[in-house]
């Protein structure tokens, strides 16, 4: 049985875009810029891979066993939910919208309204900042915390033990309602606990994004009798209709385990992971020393990972944009993207940059054998 793992490790940028500075953006290498905070990093087995053709900061060898390059981004925008449907084969020419100065106040009362709750805050601000700064105020008064960024979001914290996680989920939900209106891209719940001076976010966020408005490599692959599986926060970026399965996670680690899991014993056809922690807990926090230590953690299971795939398995990681945790700014920042493709015995080739993440989801329909329906080329005869 032919099977594909597409795994994003989020915000891993590679080098600053071709249009990097209509985003502000020039300069940007979240992976060079972190590897120079931190004195150099020692990944072993993304160096095996190959990321040393793309990147400076790991050593080439000749003994690299996967076929590498680096991607750019097509869409318009820098978010997450761009990144991944352009991964998945769609584009989007339409940026979603932005309220770097706060929401308009009748979103605001719409939602208050119908949502019985009301927000406080209602600004551009750094997460763990604001809940530091109005996490008092919160549990005193009830009222929710919204904030937002230099990305399309709509981000709601509270308490656990001010405001439930399933009361939090419904209030998002009938954000998403209202916030379709204004094409903003996601409803974010923040879930927090904690005392004040040592609030800290837990891992049920949930993301309520908007559904992808065409077709997808999931979409395609379910049309098609092939079993689908997403790992972290794909469910929350394309919903659950084209799954076949699906599961949260807590932290990168916890999904690196359901993908070890999955490539040992599972029988899904395609598996969709995303790994968070980069972006969420040091690339947005300018923690060069954290993200490194993230980083860490995930080259230390890609070995573990390489070692079970069978000889048919095609495993594919790349990343969804950059969060440069040196470029003093806490949003994303628009950069190339990994593309490091490895199966048993391939052509181990660096095929340089590559225009469009959509190239991932044509190669991988060429590689279950249907017909591309996508805007990219396959780069399957190069692996």
């Amino acid at each position: 049985m032919k099977r594909c793992f597409l795994v994003v490790i989020d915000s891993l940028g590679v080098g600053e875009a071709p249009d990097a500075e209509l985003y502000g953006d020039l300069g940007t290498n979240t992976l060079a810029n972190v590897s120079k905070a931190v004195g150099g990093v020692n990944l072993p087995n993304m160096e095996k891979l190959g990321f040393g053709k793309i990147t400076t900061v790991l050593n080439m060898s000749d003994l690299n066993i996967a076929t590498v390059g680096r991607l750019s981004e097509d869409s318009v925008g820098n978010d997450s939910t761009t990144g991944h449907w352009e991964l998945a084969g769609l584009t989007t020419k339409t940026e979603f919208k932005i309220f770097e100065n706060g929401f308009p106040e009748e979103l605001i009362q719409n939602i208050e309204k119908e949502a019985n709750c009301h927000f406080i805050g209602n600004r551009h601000a750094s997460g763990t900042e604001i809940i530091e700064e109005l996490g008092s105020q919160h549990i005193e008064t009830g009222d929710l915390i919204l904030y937002t960024s230099g990305d399309s979001v709509f981000q709601i914290a509270a308490h656990e033990k001010v405001c439930s996680i399933e009361k939090l989920y419904e209030i998002c939900k009938i954000s998403r309602k209202y916030c379709n209106q204004y094409n903003i891209g996601r409803v974010i719940a923040r879930p927090f606990v904690g005392d004040e001076g040592s609030f800290k976010r837990t891992y049920d966020r949930k993301d309520f994004g908007m559904a992808p408005p065409g077709e997808t490599i999931l979409s395609l692959l379910h049309k098609n009798n092939i079993k689908t599986y997403g790992i972290g926060k794909i469910t929350d970026l394309f919903g659950t209709e084209y799954l076949t399965n699906y599961v949260h996670t807590e932290g990168d680690k916890d999904g690196l385990n359901y993908l070890l899991e999955e490539i040992k014993n599972g029988s899904h056809q395609f598996t969709f992971v995303n790994l968070v922690d980069l972006d969420m807990l040091y690339g947005h926090r300018e923690d060069p020393d954290g993200y490194y230590k993230g980083l860490k953690i995930i080259d230390e299971e890609i070995g573990k990972i390489l070692k079970e795939l069978r000889d048919e398995d095609l495993i594919i990681f790349t990343g969804d944009h950059g969060t440069d945790p040196t470029d003093g700014k806490t949003d994303h920042s628009r950069e190339f993207v990994p593309m490091v493709a490895y199966k048993k015995n391939c052509k181990a080739k660096y095929i340089g940059d590559l225009t469009g993440f959509h190239n991932v989801a044509s190669s991988i329909s060429d590689y279950f054998g249907l017909e591309n329906i996508f805007p990219g080329n396959s780069f399957l005869n190069d692996i």
